[in-house]
């Protein structure tokens, strides 16, 4: 088992770096980092762009990579967009076309550059990998090629706000609080100068919560499919290598990638990973070579060598083999496979009828307090434990597996529902049921039953009325084997990932004219599919003093019995105090909070407190950012409020807060 990365420091090239300004045309400069290989010929570039704050917040992983790609002959340069770290300008909407529009100058500007053979390629994890597929989309001449890692192509139904129609309460508050906080970071005078107080106050006034936008936004209409790369994948003109993992939310867009764009322009890459790079060593694993990978991919579009990375299967997918229920898997066992095309040859529905009487489901609103995390990143409390708990809160239906059965794509439900109420949600859960009676989750869906027309539209359900819906499951690679049971289970709530409708009324499911279908793919494991083991550049030499943080639990799930009350606690992993190579002190701290009635669904509130300090002891700069954010809700309204209050030494240079009722129409 690999536990850590082969660190490289022999490479073709010797390597210099450089901090640069880009100059945009409306005269903004953004603040970028290159790292070049030292030569005297030019060389293709390789570009991150994101808001990720490339001076403190992104610099390690920065580290572990652009050093390695110029080593093998790149200039790996990484951006911060417009008024995020250190570059200039204002902060605006999340995934703007101003921020594309950038983009597409950066691109240009990097490939004008002498010390550039003016051929670019894009790469990036979650927001880096979500603009590098869209900037491909508007094809700037010179962007060749493009790695996209754990991205989405639907900002809609496919970005960890909504998931089939419905507001993720979740991610979708923890997301929009984190992004408070960030955004809120000032310019660090180490790279700016004596202008960052004044580049500081100006973001601040233009600061809006993101939440507004979101909420204000229900349904997939024009804000969402806006920079929705699925809306037109033949824009884009690079060529693309989708690569996710089993345990990321944004694995999908791997499949839908893999099957709209053409087979000379794209190869899909899918592991048992988080939300993570694969090549960090991080569970679950096993991680691979990712760099080396990339680098066959960079080689033969960006310099014309053929190195085969063409010739592999148009889509590679580990399956996992069954394992018992937990929070975090080191490694899992399985292998891979590879798919000529998507949907694959190999892959053939196999439709299992639901038995039985009609019944109704009705679920505790605390259904889904042991989902998991969202978006798993790797820690020790991310992924879901045993399911039994949230199988009883569920209408169960068990098929027995008399011979192995492996499964790889998305299973799709059909159930026939009879509801009293206008308004609804269907959750479904695939689990492999062991002989002891343990219940590991494969996968899960959810439907907003106002969504079964449509996500761009919000239909009331007749009053007593009867309708078969069907929606998938998100993708999965697994194996039940011999004597396991396949269990569907349904539900009608699942907090806190989506926010309860107004009624408590549930549905009645009737198994008569409801299936599970289940993509089963048919062949051996393919042994020759196979990886380097993992390696990155040097480390940036990060100090990460031990911290109180470490001893608090990850998620912590307390019920108060009286009031028939249950919270779950969350204390995101933010790395506690971090002290640069350059003197820079970091220091963050979050906790969120969800809690809900078991019975009230109109009880469900959300809170997110966040810290940041920013220090440098040796010229006494000391900024400190704290925010606070609630939802709340009662029939007709969402109910926010943020806060954000902004100190420069015992100063307080900012505080303002947000205060919103946002109708619910289809949330």
């Amino acid at each position: 088992m690999t536990t850590h990365p082969k660190i490289r420091t022999d490479f073709p090239y010797a390597t210099t770096h450089e901090d640069i300004r880009v100059p945009l045309a409306d005269g903004t400069k953004l603040h970028a980092r290159v790292w070049r290989p030292v030569t005297d010929e030019p060389v293709p570039v390789l570009l991150e762009y994101l808001p990720g704050r490339l001076s403190d917040w992104t610099a390690p992983r920065d580290r572990q990579r652009h050093p390695w790609y110029a080593g093998h002959g790149y200039a790996s340069v990484r951006v911060d967009t417009r008024g995020h770290g250190n570059s200039e300008g204002l902060p605006a909407d999340e995934h703007s076309a101003r921020e594309a529009a950038d983009g597409v100058e950066v691109v240009n500007w990097l490939a004008a550059q002498d010390w550039s053979t003016g051929d670019v390629g894009m790469f990036g994890i979650s927001r880096g990998g979500f603009a590098s597929l869209r900037i491909a989309a508007l094809a700037p001449g010179p962007l060749k090629a493009v790695v996209t890692v754990c991205a989405t192509d639907d900002r809609y139904d496919n970005d960890g706000q909504y998931l089939g129609g419905s507001v993720l309460a979740a991610d979708t508050h923890a997301r929009a609080a984190t992004t408070l906080a960030c955004v809120s970071c000032p310019p660090d005078p180490y790279h700016v100068g004596d202008a960052w107080r004044a580049m500081w106050l100006a973001r601040l006034e233009a600061v809006e919560p993101l939440i507004h936008t979101w909420l204000d936004h229900q349904t997939r209409d024009g804000h969402w499919r806006h920079g929705s790369v699925r809306e037109d994948c033949s824009a884009i003109g690079a060529a693309v290598l989708a690569v996710g993992g089993w345990h990321d939310p944004y694995r999908d867009t791997v499949l839908r990638l893999v099957e709209h764009l053409p087979d000379d322009r794209v190869r899909g890459l899918i592991g048992p990973w988080s939300h993570q790079y694969p090549d960090r060593c991080l569970p679950p694993g096993p991680a691979i070579g990712f760099l080396q990978e990339t680098l066959r991919w960079w080689d033969h579009h960006l310099k014309g060598v053929d190195t085969g990375i063409m010739a592999e299967p148009k889509l590679r997918s580990w399956i996992s083999d069954s394992h018992p229920p937990a929070t975090v898997y080191p490694e899992l066992r399985g292998g891979w496979v590879g798919d000529p095309s998507w949907p694959s040859p190999n892959v053939t529905p196999t439709v299992y009828a639901l038995q039985g009487a009609p019944l109704l489901v009705n679920s505790p609103q605390h259904t889904g307090l042991d989902a998991g995390r969202f978006s798993p990143c790797g820690n020790s409390a991310d992924l879901p434990p045993d399911q039994r708990e949230e199988d009883a809160k569920s209408a169960c239906f068990e098929f027995a597996v008399p011979a192995e059965v492996r499964i790889l794509g998305r299973p799709e439900v059909t159930l026939r529902l009879r509801m009293d109420v206008p308004f609804g949600q269907a959750i479904a859960r695939l689990c492999d049921v062991a002989p002891d009676g343990s219940s590991t989750l494969v996968t899960r869906g959810a439907l907003n039953l106002s969504a079964r027309h449509g996500r761009d539209r919000a239909n009331a359900w007749p009053l007593g009325a009867t309708e078969d819906v069907t929606f998938e499951l998100n993708g999965i690679g697994h194996t039940f084997p011999p004597g396991h049971r396949i269990r569907l289970a349904v539900s009608s709530a699942y907090w806190p990932w989506i926010w309860p409708q107004a009624d408590t009324a549930g549905f009645t499911l009737e198994p008569l004219g409801s299936s599970l279908a289940l993509p089963v793919r048919t062949g051996d494991l393919d042994p020759t599919i196979a990886f380097e083991p993992p390696e990155q550049s040097e480390p940036l030499g990060v100090a990460y003093p031990a911290t109180l943080d470490e001893e608090r639990p990850e998620r912590l799930v307390v019920r108060d019995v009286a009031k028939g009350e249950w919270r779950l606690e969350v204390h995101p992993r933010l790395g506690g105090t971090r002290v640069y190579p350059d003197g820079l002190e970091v220091t963050e701290d979050a906790r969120e909070t969800y809690a809900i009635q078991e019975r009230d669904p109109l009880s469900a509130r959300t809170r997110s407190d966040r810290t940041i300090r920013l220090h440098r002891p040796e010229s006494a700069w000391d900024t400190r950012i704290e925010t606070h954010s609630d939802i709340t809700c009662d029939a007709a309204d969402f109910i926010t409020t943020d806060e954000v209050i902004c100190r420069d030494g015992d100063e307080v240079v900012f505080h303002r807060t947000w205060e919103r009722r946002i109708r619910r129409t289809a949330g």
